[in-house]
């Protein structure tokens, strides 16, 4: 049996200022943006590549109001994802080189947290 996790819902405290960050300034994909009814909006959002999305809304339910999330993704290379970033204008940290991994951080205005790491074999 496969378990594939493929939404993770984030807690935001203003959905437009959410979708101009990941959509704009991250620039990910904006799957969907829909207001269901007045009380209820779904907004999910794709990084390129990746089998998982995020979301975020108003009248979701799925996250206590002013709680967070820290996600970690993977990127081929953590240079190139650091100056994609910086690029985009992304408030992030330098490249953190661990035996286990390279990791670039940053996130949201909501303080969602994010790591980017870059896979490393040790030897």
């Amino acid at each position: 049996m496969d378990f594939k996790i493929e939404l993770v819902p984030l807690a935001v405290a203003d959905v437009d200022r959410s979708v101009e960050f990941y959509g704009t300034k991250v620039g990910w994909n904006v799957d969907f943006d829909h207001h269901v009814t007045p009380e209820l909006r779904f907004v999910q959002v794709t990084p390129p590549g990746s089998a998982c999305s995020v979301c975020f809304g108003t009248g979701l339910g799925m996250m206590a109001d002013g709680s967070t999330q820290f996600i970690q993704a993977v990127v081929d290379d953590a240079d190139q994802a650091l100056a994609y970033l910086k690029e985009r204008g992304v408030e992030c940290e330098g490249v953190d080189d661990q035996a286990w991994g390279r990791f670039v951080y940053f996130q949201d205005p909501d303080g969602n947290r994010w790591a980017l790491q870059q896979m490393v074999t040790p030897g």
